[in-house]
């Protein structure tokens, strides 16, 4: 079978985006595995990612400031850096820290659509870490803690 030039130049494109997008579809189980061998229990990971998303949903500065690893810097890299070490400074400068913008990526990331690294979980674009946080020195104990708050959006950032 031939294929005339212009469809086979428009084809390759299109193929391409085909195979990018059933890529990027995955399922829960292909989550939690890839949490389990970068991050840890999967089950931990899940139960803290929907107490993020209930917590963000109820504006709840002091059960998100619980989740969190500190010392944290809030939009580090940019001119707009905070430093934040505990959770009543966390608390305190809630609406600082979880703007609009960062409510609705959390509120709005589903578990199946997570990028999963030996870095963390992220949600959308970067606005928000979890990872696991060795309570011991064999790490045979940790914690899901939110590891980086950054607004990915705000042209200022740089």
């Amino acid at each position: 079978m031939r294929i005339h030039p212009r469809l086979g130049r428009l084809a390759a494109p299109v193929l391409a985006l085909l195979l990018a997008t059933a890529a990027l579809a995955q399922s829960r189980a292909d989550v939690d595995k890839a949490i389990e061998t970068n991050l840890g229990d999967p089950v931990k990971f899940h139960e803290a990612f929907t107490h993020l998303q209930q917590a963000v949903a109820r504006h709840d500065a002091a059960a998100i400031a619980a989740m969190v690893s500190y010392p944290i810097t809030i939009n580090p890299h940019t001119n707009k850096a905070m430093r934040v070490r505990t959770p009543e400074a966390f608390a305190a400068s809630y609406d600082k820290i979880i703007t609009p913008h960062i409510a609705k990526v959390v509120k709005d990331q589903k578990y199946e659509q997570l990028f999963v690294n030996y870095q963390g979980a992220m949600f959308g674009s970067g606005e928000v870490w979890l990872a696991g946080i060795c309570r011991d020195s064999a790490c045979k104990q940790s914690e899901i803690r939110i590891i980086t708050i950054q607004n990915t959006t705000d042209p200022t950032k740089k």
